[in-house]
């Protein structure tokens, strides 16, 4: 009904004439704006809106490699490990202790699954906070955001955690015979077995290596099942716990029993 435009012009002139990206832009600010106002004064009500419609926000982030991130990663939530209910980056942040170093997050099926990963089990504790990834498209967030609040986004399987695990060092001796063993025996299973720096309590973990998580390995072969698109998976060892004790004797002494140990820790 605007005068300012023609009648006679295709859809697609329509799409660039430049009134309509004004009015396009004018409604976005409103909308975000009024996103951001459901946040702070109803979040119950913004809760059951993300609920439905969080999926098209991570993925107008992921859009045109994160070029709209500033304007929706403060509209984001995800189950924190320590509130026990979805949370934002900027709660996250805000209760950040100063020698934390990095943004922590863990990915799987579901909030259950997710929190009996060993691999959290060093950043719990030290009573820090994780957030976790149940959708498939939030790992690829953490490729488009990549910082938030100068904070760096760190997966609980990355080798390096910034933390100190006193165990795992007191236990540092040369374990190379048993580890040379792990990966004679599972072969291609695994890129490399290694000493964790990781577990705590737990006696072996299974991390990916080279970009590629194992949730997004799920993810690929769904969307792309003829592509065999497989990360590339470490056997992480507690050199602390009984059972590495028990595979280290094996490997020494009865190697058909430290073979089948390989195997039950693997599984």
């Amino acid at each position: 009904d605007t005068p300012d435009v023609s009648l006679n012009i295709s859809r697609e002139m329509l799409q660039h004439d430049r009134q309509l990206k004004t009015i396009a832009n004018n409604l976005k600010k409103k909308i975000l704006a009024e996103l951001a106002k459901m946040m702070r004064e109803d979040r119950e009500g913004y809760e059951a809106f993300f609920k439905n419609f969080g999926l098209d926000l991570k993925y107008g982030i992921l859009q045109d490699y994160g070029a709209n991130k500033e304007e929706l990663q403060d509209l984001l939530l995800f189950y924190s490990s320590t509130e026990k209910k979805l949370c934002s980056l900027s709660e996250y942040t805000g209760r950040m202790s100063e020698s934390q170093k990095y943004i922590y997050y863990a990915a799987g099926a579901n909030v259950t699954a997710i929190d009996a990963l060993p691999q959290t089990e060093l950043v719990k504790n030290n009573s820090m906070e994780i957030l976790y990834f149940t959708e498939q498209a939030d790992e690829f967030l953490t490729e488009a955001l990549r910082t938030y609040g100068g904070k760096e986004f760190r997966s609980v399987l990355d080798d390096d955690l910034g933390l100190e695990n006193k165990e795992a060092e007191e236990n540092e001796g040369d374990h190379s015979a048993v580890l040379a063993f792990v990966k004679e025996t599972l072969g291609d299973e695994i890129k490399e077995a290694r000493i964790s720096k990781k577990l705590v309590n737990h006696p072996v973990c299974l991390t990916a290596e080279g970009g590629l998580s194992f949730e997004m390995e799920k993810y690929m072969n769904a969307v792309q099942p003829d592509m065999g698109m497989k990360a590339e998976r470490v056997l992480e060892l507690n050199a602390a716990h009984s059972a590495f004790k028990a595979l280290e004797e094996a490997v020494e002494n009865d190697k058909e029993k430290a073979a089948k140990y390989v195997r039950i820790l693997y599984a």
